[in-house]
């Protein structure tokens, strides 16, 4: 296994870990933890692609697990945040975004599947605006976890915090936007590999 997909396999191992710190609330400092993590994690994402066209090792395993590990990842943070919102109406935005998440991974995921079960056996690698949704996706996250962090640090603090959660959510209704278009242009682009009748 080259670099590249080693760090991609680390992504998907850290994201039970980046979770459970998450969730472990009354453990001093669980969220700067799981930011922490969140942050190496997604670093990782950044350079297993920069490795693999630097060196020129991109392999069907990678282009197939990449967008796996990165759905992994954000996925189980948005799960999180559907728990620790602070009130009903910030649980509800995020809960619509999951799905709209979830809604879009499903689909794309089964489409790669037939894909590449067909005589073609194409893997179809993400395409920018599904890096652009990953990205945003990641900068939310990051943001709603620092505010938590803010809070550990200076307990009853309350407006940085507040401003954090905002960027939140307006930083993941654009990666919905993102996730809605990238999935269309995904399936879109995918229209001959697929077989219909088969």
């Amino acid at each position: 296994m080259n670099t590249p997909n080693k760090l991609t396999v680390a992504r998907m191992i850290a994201t039970p870990v980046f979770m459970a710190a998450m969730m472990l609330e009354g453990v001093p400092f669980n969220y700067t933890v799981s930011l922490v993590l969140f942050i190496l994690a997604s670093l990782t994402d950044m350079l297993d692609g920069k490795i693999a066209r630097k060196n020129n090792i991109v392999t069907n395993f990678g282009k197939f697990l990449d967008p796996v590990a990165d759905k992994m990842l954000t996925t189980a943070a948005l799960l999180g945040f559907m728990i620790i919102m602070p009130n009903k109406s910030c649980t509800v935005q995020v809960t619509i975004i999951t799905f709209i998440t979830l809604f879009r991974e499903f689909t794309v995921s089964s489409v790669r599947l037939v894909a590449a079960a067909s005589e073609s056996r194409k893997v179809i690698a993400a395409n920018m605006w599904g890096k652009l949704k990953t990205v945003s996706q990641m900068a939310s996250i990051i943001l709603g976890l620092l505010a938590y962090s803010v809070r550990e640090f200076i307990p009853g603090y309350q407006v940085l915090p507040n401003i954090l959660l905002i960027a939140f959510l307006v930083v993941g209704w654009v990666s919905a936007a993102f996730t809605v278009i990238s999935g269309v242009i995904y399936l879109y682009e995918s229209r001959e590999l697929l077989d219909y009748t088969k």
